[in-house]
């Protein structure tokens, strides 16, 4: 962790030494610390400047996203209260300042059956012609493993031959965000198309010799522009465009090549519960598969029943908007 530089250097230093005596979890702390530490230096703050005013000022600058703002208020109120119990502050300067309003995104969310319906088209758009019939292939394929198996955009484009193995039907997935490695179980719909891109790849490609599962052209891999403008195209085919719409604090996101990913994640915990299964016991299962930090990243797709109750949102929060 790069070292605290401001006057209260030594003081946040012996905070931190603190929680880890107590086994705290770092949550965020040290990162918040460190905000901290550099706008007191930007500021050229002291002691003296420690007034509530100074706090309010902080929770407009300090950073644009308003969650990482009232994560930051939230370690420094707790740090001040440390400093007060050992006596060297006589009260605690951010008492009195609230906490940003928080928005919300909300994701665009496909139902199973759009995502049928988007990879049909999708397929339709593979061209012929032997300049882009492959690339256009591993593109299509790119987009169905988005959807089949919860990935992330870099992670069919950074795979590897050695990463694949059909005898297993597995795809090793290796150090992505976080750094995390997994192995991937890939479902038979999804391994029928990756085996049918490479017995055509196979066939066209005598001198065949790219690392990458899915090639792009001169044996390169495929960009993730070349997916995102395959989606977005198979988006405007159906009908499905819709712009980011901001109602009160909340987003409404447009649908990305993320948003099969969310898709994915709602419609599997759909799934579990209509089986008669519980979704909330699914939850580490789900999040080692996709590759999740810790499992409660997962848990909040419980907050959404269904993709239409999802895209009902809008509708309702728009109305509940009007009402008021």
């Amino acid at each position: 962790m790069r070292p605290f530089e401001s006057f209260m250097a030594q003081k946040l230093n012996q905070y931190l030494v603190y929680r880890k005596h107590l086994d705290y979890a770092d949550n965020g702390a040290s990162s918040a610390l460190l905000a901290f530490d550099q706008y007191l230096t930007n500021q050229d703050a002291d002691w003296q400047s420690l007034q509530p005013l100074f706090f309010l000022e902080l929770r407009e600058k300090i950073n644009k996203r308003s969650r990482t703002v009232n994560t930051i208020l939230s370690v420094l109120h707790t740090f001040f209260q440390y400093l007060v119990r050992r006596g060297l502050c006589p009260q605690n300067p951010l008492t009195d300042v609230p906490p940003l309003p928080e928005t919300y995104f909300v994701p665009f969310v496909f139902f199973p059956e759009q995502i049928e319906r988007l990879l049909s088209a999708a397929c339709k758009r593979i061209r012929k012609s032997e300049k882009h019939f492959l690339t256009d292939m591993a593109t299509y394929v790119a987009i169905v493993l988005l959807a089949r198996c919860g990935m992330r955009i870099k992670e069919p484009l950074r795979a590897l031959r050695r990463h694949y193995r059909s005898d297993e039907a597995t795809l090793y997935v290796e150090k992505t965000k976080f750094r995390k490695d997994r192995l991937v179980p890939v479902p038979k719909i999804a391994l029928a198309e990756i085996e049918n891109y490479l017995t055509v790849r196979s066939s066209l490609c005598a001198n065949d010799k790219s690392p990458y599962l899915l090639a792009g052209k001169n044996q390169k891999g495929l960009r993730d522009d070349q997916v995102r403008f395959a989606f977005h195209r198979a988006v405007s085919d159906l009908g499905l465009h819709r712009p980011k719409q901001i109602v009160g604090n909340m987003t409404f996101g447009a649908p990305t090549p993320h948003s099969l990913r969310h898709s994915f994640a709602i419609n599997t915990l759909k799934r579990i519960k209509e089986q008669g299964k519980s979704p909330q016991n699914a939850l580490p299962v789900l999040a080692a598969y996709m590759g999740h930090r810790k499992y409660h990243y997962t848990a909040a797709y419980l907050k959404v029943s269904d993709a239409k109750h999802l895209a009902g949102l809008i509708d309702f929060a728009k109305s509940q908007l009007e009402a008021v």
